[in-house]
């Protein structure tokens, strides 16, 4: 099942499936966001935004909007 990474909650995991076209999407690849990577959501700031996620180990701090433009999957992450 699909989803925007903006919409996932905080300790799950996911993968990210797609990023859509925008001014962000080279800068986040170069940050790691590449299709197939595995994510987890740390926290969210009291007011949802910014979101942190973690990375192959360090954590990305990303706007709402930017979060938005990550389409990721759940079916096949999982704690190992």
């Amino acid at each position: 099942m699909e989803s925007l990474l903006s919409n996932i909650k905080n300790g799950e995991q996911v993968i990210i499936r797609k990023l859509k076209d925008s001014i962000f999407k080279v800068k986040m690849m170069e940050m790691g966001l590449v299709e197939g990577k595995k994510l987890e959501v740390l926290f969210r700031a009291p007011f949802g935004d910014p979101i942190a996620i973690d990375v192959d180990g360090y954590t990305l701090s990303l706007r709402k909007d930017e979060a938005q433009l990550i389409i990721v999957d759940f079916q096949k992450a999982s704690k190992a």
